[in-house]
């Protein structure tokens, strides 16, 4: 008997010579058969038994192998995994009928198995990254595909180039199946051939995906390209007195964009007071809309290209004093007896011994909610007499805080309408703070308020505050990235959500009432 080479050979080997004489000689022989040697020799005849079956089907595989021809040996290699279709993932891409192909965003693959119902496995293939020229098949009129849909988040990440325009209410294109956004800009041809754009300058508000935010209307885009890609004609000062300096853009007063003179114009504020930006999306995310658009817009022109902040002008707004820059002269005593009188709440018409405003009553509410969040004081509160400020505070600086000895007497400051809208507040001068701790809010802001809009109460409670936020600010490039991109915005999300939470709690231990205010 030949000695075999394979370990598992060598191991029945060993087994078959020691056991099979241990066995013959243990029947063979006349000693009692005890215990042990009956459970010895069972279990030898079971392996063997086994041994005998595993040779029948190893020689069974061998013959069916040797019948198989080596194009089935060759495919069987080729496939290791035969059961992980990939459905759809190796077909060809799209034609968009121009000579260019869609790769696929989503790749499905399905696993079987022995469950009934198959598990769906969804990943998501990284696009490549595309170039800042937009292809576009011929269409009548001046339009342009620009840009494929990406989430805010990845569009942090991406580096396409959006040519300077403005939004087309919202009209979709089908290109193989995908959804695209037509724009209309500069040096776009139309008509003819396919074509290329010629490569335009980046605009700093960006939109990536199919539309903007819900909470920011066509009006509020169109202004805020308008103030962060309009091309300058000039800077104007405000007044022969005043420092502050309107930014004179090129165009026309098309629409409803106000304007100062023959061209629109934005105010520019001083870098320190970028959180006028953050003021406006806030604003328009709370469902207030009280506030004038708002941009970060930087240029070798305008102090010294560091990021400023720039408001839309609006002139249509009421003439201010000199004293509180405000349309309506209120002290902090009349303010608080216009809060218990309702003035104009449910359509009720005001006595006259009343003193009412013009101004509806739920404006009130909506500034105090809006105030206290980013902690704004110079129109409720000009003396600081609800918090303890700093040196650097304006009322620090003009000695105003001793004046909070009669508090009745002290003036309101910013209360602006409209001329053809005086029932209604505009909010200007919205520079927050964010650097304020929570042992030193100011409650005073929230004093007499015993209503608070239904609207804004529910995006506090609603968990989205942050994503909507990150989603809108994201629009602002300059902003954007002033503020250290995405972490240093995260930090600003922090202070709101926390002074949120303080502000619900406030609501609910006073017994406030939350009402729908759309009148």
């Amino acid at each position: 008997m030949t000695r075999p080479d394979k370990p598992g050979q060598l191991i029945n080997w060993l087994v078959c010579t020691l056991c099979v004489p241990r066995v013959r000689k243990l029947w063979s022989s006349r000693r009692p058969r005890t215990r042990r040697n009956l459970l010895l020799g069972t279990a030898c005849a079971i392996y063997l038994g086994f041994l005998v079956s595993q040779v029948g089907r190893a020689s069974l595989q061998h013959r069916r192998a040797a019948e198989k021809g080596p194009h089935q040996r060759r495919d069987t290699t080729e496939a290791p995994f035969p059961e992980i279709p990939l459905d759809g993932t190796l077909a060809p891409p799209e034609s968009q009928g121009n000579g260019t192909t869609l790769l696929p965003n989503v790749v499905y693959i399905t696993l079987r198995s022995k469950r009934s119902k198959p598990a769906n496995i969804r990943g998501t293939v990284k696009p490549k990254r595309r170039k800042k020229y937009a292809v576009a098949s011929p269409a009548p009129g001046r339009e342009a595909l620009v840009g494929p849909s990406l989430q805010p988040q990845e569009g942090a990440r991406a580096a396409d180039a959006e040519a300077p325009a403005y939004l087309q209410g919202g009209n979709l294109a089908k290109a193989g199946g995908r959804p695209w956004r037509l724009m209309q800009g500069r040096g776009v041809r139309g008509g003819g051939s396919d074509f290329q754009l010629p490569k335009a300058r980046e605009s700093n508000i960006r939109i990536y995906s199919e539309s903007a935010p819900s909470w920011l209307s066509k009006e509020d885009i169109r202004r805020m390209r308008l103030l962060a890609d309009g091309a300058m004609a000039g800077l104007q000062p405000v007044s022969p007195k005043s420092r502050a300096r309107l930014l004179v853009l090129e165009g026309n007063t098309a629409g409803s964009v106000p304007g100062c003179g023959p061209r629109p114009c934005g105010l520019v504020k001083q870098p320190l007071d970028m959180s006028e930006v953050f003021a406006f999306h806030l604003d328009r995310i709370l469902g207030l809309n009280r506030t004038l658009p708002s941009v970060s817009r930087k240029s070798e022109f305008i102090q010294d290209g560091r990021p400023c902040p720039v408001i839309l002008w609006d002139s249509s707004l009421s003439p201010t004093s000199n004293e509180t820059h405000s349309s309506v002269k209120l002290t902090w005593g009349t303010y608080q007896q216009l809060l218990k009188q309702k003035c104009w709440q449910n359509g009720r018409v005001p006595k006259p011994e009343w003193a009412c405003t013009d101004i509806h009553h739920h404006e009130w509410s909506k500034m105090a909610l809006f105030d206290f969040l980013l902690q704004i004081y110079n129109r409720l509160d000009m003396n600081c007499c609800g918090f303890r400020p700093r040196k650097e505070d304006a009322c620090v600086q003009n000695a105003l805080r001793p004046k909070c000895d009669d508090q009745d007497s002290v003036a309101l400051a910013h209360i602006i309408q409209r001329k053809n809208d005086p029932r209604h507040l505009v909010f200007i001068n919205n520079k927050g703070f964010f650097d304020r701790s929570e042992d030193n809010l100011n409650f005073k802001l929230l004093k007499g308020i015993k209503e608070f809009p239904e609207t804004a109460v529910s995006v506090l409670k609603s968990q989205h505050l942050r994503q909507k936020l990150l989603q809108s600010l994201f629009l602002d490039k300059v902003y954007w990235e002033s503020q250290g991109g995405r972490q240093g915005i995260e930090k600003l999300i922090d202070v709101i959500e926390q002074r949120a939470k303080i502000l619900l709690t406030y609501i609910n231990a006073h017994g406030a009432k939350v009402l729908p205010m759309n009148e």
